[in-house]
């Protein structure tokens, strides 16, 4: 079940990259990019992985993630590169949808591998102390604590100097916001996937 649920986390984060582009609206003050729909599902993911396979092997499938995004960028900036066929009349739009700024790709990656690794310590730490007792505490308080600190690196890297301060400051607490809620609305899913994992693993050890 390891290489499932590690094939689903790298599958969401590089989606998550392709869809950043495309941005959404809630009401009419909240604007959110369309990744955090996607993104918002690997943080319980690497909850259940540490919840039924240890924190040795979430930090593992985090610089998964990472080498794996790394790895897309430079495929999709070698086939931006590669000259159009005569045929192929949406070259601006390929590059426009998958090239994305230097800056925000940087800000991204920082932010993911420092937030990932926040989310994977909390929850072990916590698990040390609580065993298997409150998983929806464990996973809502790493979650959050780490959704806050990608959040605010990732807006402070990309956008500082370019928006007012102001701008900035919305921008990271209507984004925190929706994340907050999120992670609320995924606690029922950590709890089936832990059971489902744990299921599936009883009965391959049985056999």
């Amino acid at each position: 079940m390891l290489l499932y649920l590690n094939g689903i986390f790298v599958g969401l984060l590089i989606l998550a990259n392709i869809v950043a582009v495309k941005l959404f609206h809630i009401g009419e003050w909240v604007t959110l990019p369309a990744a955090v729909v996607i993104y918002m599902f690997t943080y319980p993911l690497i909850d259940v992985i540490v919840e039924t396979y240890g924190r040795r092997e979430a930090q593992r499938t985090v610089r998964a993630g990472l080498m794996m995004q790394v790895l897309a960028l430079i495929f999709i900036a070698i086939t931006i590169s590669l000259p159009a066929a005569p045929i192929f009349e949406h070259q601006q739009s390929f590059e426009a949808i998958l090239g994305g700024s230097f800056r925000v790709i940087i800000a991204s990656l920082i932010s993911y591998f420092i937030s990932q690794n926040l989310d994977v310590y909390v929850f072990s730490r916590m698990k040390q102390k609580y065993g298997d007792k409150k998983l929806w505490l464990r996973n809502n308080t790493a979650v959050m604590l780490s959704q806050l600190l990608d959040t605010t690196i990732f807006i402070t890297i990309a956008f500082y100097g370019t928006v007012p301060l102001s701008v900035l400051g919305t921008l990271i607490v209507t984004q925190y916001l929706f994340k907050f809620v999120a992670s609320i609305c995924t606690t029922p899913l950590v709890y089936g996937l832990v059971y489902f994992v744990r299921r599936q693993e009883g009965k391959a050890a049985a056999q």
